[in-house]
């Protein structure tokens, strides 16, 4: 076992699992590492090449950058061990909506699902905000396999390197006004969050409540954040 695999057995996963039922997030503070958070803020950093500079589009105003084939040794190990934990809620967030479909226990094999569906595309990717910048209301859930959680992570300090540029959720009830929650994410905090839907328990028993998420404006400085998905796009 890693000290990967060893670091995210010791979170307390009763207490993850309950805020997610709850609020559809977790924040798991400080989980990336200095090392992890400062390699790659350095690869995000430099102009190099691959940047996708967003004008005003549907996700809004800034500069992504997705992993294809040179994804991080460290963010591979991280995302497996965080993949069979969080498959445990995945079922069980199914299982209660009365959804037949369960996920399998290892990463591997849930890609191997993905490419069995024409997912190949890979969806995680870096995020570098500019003064003025943000990214709008969005959620990653294309193709016939998705997994309803994901990951985000900040890679810059707030108030230091950075002013504005909070990370922002909403979630919309049936009959009801969207309901905004504001992460309170640090540098190198790593959070889960509903990828588009969750279970929500009503009067009448649990029903499926529909998620975005979005980063307001930088009013200054950079802001750099990563968002890791567990599927990928057709």
């Amino acid at each position: 076992m890693t000290s990967i695999d060893t670091a995210v057995d010791h979170l307390d996963w009763v207490d993850i699992g309950g805020q997610l039922d709850v609020e559809g997030w977790a924040v798991l503070p400080g989980l990336l590492g200095p090392d992890a958070v400062r390699d790659l803020a350095q690869q995000a950093r430099a102009s190099g090449t691959g940047w996708e500079r967003l004008e005003f589009s549907d996700l809004g105003c800034g500069e992504l950058r997705y992993f294809d084939t040179n994804f991080p040794i460290p963010l591979t190990a991280l995302r497996s061990a965080l993949y069979r934990r969080l498959a445990v809620i995945a079922n069980r967030w199914n299982e209660t909506l009365d959804v037949a479909h369960r996920y399998p226990t290892s990463l591997d094999e849930f890609l191997q699902l993905n490419r069995a569906a024409g997912q190949t595309r890979p969806q995680s990717h870096l995020t570098r905000l500019g003064v003025e910048d943000h990214l709008a209301l969005h959620q990653r859930s294309d193709g016939e396999q998705v997994f309803p959680l994901q990951l985000v992570a900040l890679l810059s300090e707030p108030g230091d390197d950075f002013d504005g540029g909070e990370f922002v959720m909403t979630e919309q009830r049936p009959r009801m006004q969207s309901r905004p929650a504001v992460l309170p994410l640090r540098l190198g905090d790593l959070a889960v969050i509903a990828t588009a839907h969750r279970p929500f328990k009503g009067s009448r028993g649990h029903y499926r409540v529909n998620l975005k998420h979005a980063v307001s404006r930088v009013r200054r400085g950079q802001r750099i954040g990563l968002e890791l998905s567990f599927h990928d796009a057709p």
